[in-house]
């Protein structure tokens, strides 16, 4: 019986640890990653192997953008290779006098919204922020990943890739930010993460 309670308090010590860890972070009203994420195609034929899984390039990717929310996966058949979801808002989707008004989450490797009352058009929410799964191509990387808490304005470099594994499954990353739904999610392999908070210091 002592060794459940001890179980349970451990559990408790440690979600207790995660959410303060990525508690997230509150920013005064104003855009803060005013440009969209710049992509340009990479010639075909390279691939890079990761385990099981293969990455095909499509596009050299970098970004500015601040994290609406994060989700953590182990157990789906993307998990091994990119355990964390971040969905990243840019330009008026940055600003928390928009976001203040819009309720975000994610399940399922996807991102959803909802708002009561629309404070930008619908198109710009959509364009102006995207689910993406973090595939991390170093230890670095992945130690930044690790970290990332929601509300923080983070600088992303890397590439956008298709991944296919041994067996045949296959999953293919958004090349547009003005796709929704299924195929609309980009597949990031991340090269570099930085807080730009910390940069600019």
């Amino acid at each position: 019986m002592r060794i459940w309670i001890l179980v349970l308090l451990l559990v408790c010590a440690w979600g207790g640890y995660s959410w303060w860890h990525h508690r997230p972070l509150h920013s005064q009203p104003g855009i803060l990653a005013a440009e969209a994420p710049d992509q340009e195609p990479v010639a075909g034929g390279t691939t890079l192997s990761r385990g099981h899984f293969t990455l095909s390039p499509r596009a050299t990717f970098s970004m500015t953008g601040r994290v609406l929310s994060r989700e953590d996966y182990q157990l789906d058949d993307l998990a091994p290779i990119a355990p964390t979801d971040l969905a990243m808002g840019w330009g008026r989707m940055s600003d928390s006098a928009v976001l203040d008004h819009i309720r975000i989450s994610q399940s399922n490797r996807f991102y959803y919204w909802y708002t009561d009352q629309f404070p930008i058009p619908r198109h710009e929410i959509e364009d102006s922020s995207a689910n993406m799964h973090m595939i991390p191509a170093n230890d670095e990387a992945a130690r930044a990943l690790r970290d990332v808490r929601t509300g923080e304005i983070v600088h992303v470099e890397g590439f956008l890739v298709d991944v296919k594994r041994d067996d045949g499954w296959h999953w293919n990353t958004s090349l547009t930010r003005e796709d929704t739904g299924a195929g609309g999610c980009e597949i990031v392999l991340v090269e570099s993460l930085r807080d730009e908070a910390v940069a600019a210091q």
